[in-house]
């Protein structure tokens, strides 16, 4: 995340949780003992503090999410390692770059657990093999990634086509 971004999602961060701080502080000692229902100072305390502690959770995972690399074309995936997340025959769920995609074998069975490597993208569904050991053995399966010997050393890499990082989660 460039330096200007970050620090325009820092101030946004703490801006909005000042606001619902200061909203649940509101409605807390002002709206809710209108309508006879008191909290004592110390609960207030208590809910501001699980507010803040979910908001330091929320701040991280977000940063995290917008740090990711965007992926430019589906045509980027090709190459890309990962997990299936099912057993696949004929079709299946895998997990690749973090997420959850459709896909289908273009050989033998996956194994739910077993590793996979993307060989070719048709719409939102993955066409996956089986990872092998030898890079040599995928010769016979559909293409890996435009340019074969580039494609076989950025998967002994660990990387995934040209804009995506990768590796298996």
């Amino acid at each position: 995340m460039t330096d200007i971004k970050h620090r325009g999602y820092i101030v946004s961060s703490i801006v909005t949780g000042l606001l619902g701080e200061a909203t649940l502080a509101g409605i807390v000692l002002w709206l809710l003992p209108r309508w006879g229902v008191n909290i004592p100072v110390w609960g207030l305390i208590l809910l501001m503090v699980f507010l803040g502690v979910y908001e330091v959770i929320s701040y991280g995972i977000g940063s995290k999410a917008l740090a990711r690399k965007p992926v430019v074309s589906l045509q980027a995936m090709i190459g890309c390692r990962g997990r299936a997340i099912t057993p696949i025959s004929s079709d299946g769920y895998v997990r690749v770059g973090g997420e959850l995609w459709r896909a289908s074998s273009t050989g033998p069975n996956i194994d739910e657990g077993s590793q996979i490597v993307v060989v070719e993208v048709n719409r939102l569904t993955l066409f996956v093999a089986p990872l092998l050991k030898n890079m040599q053995d995928y010769s016979g399966v559909a293409r890996i990634v435009e340019g074969e010997k580039e494609g076989i050393n950025e998967l002994e890499k660990g990387e995934c086509g040209q804009k995506m990082k990768g590796g298996v989660k």
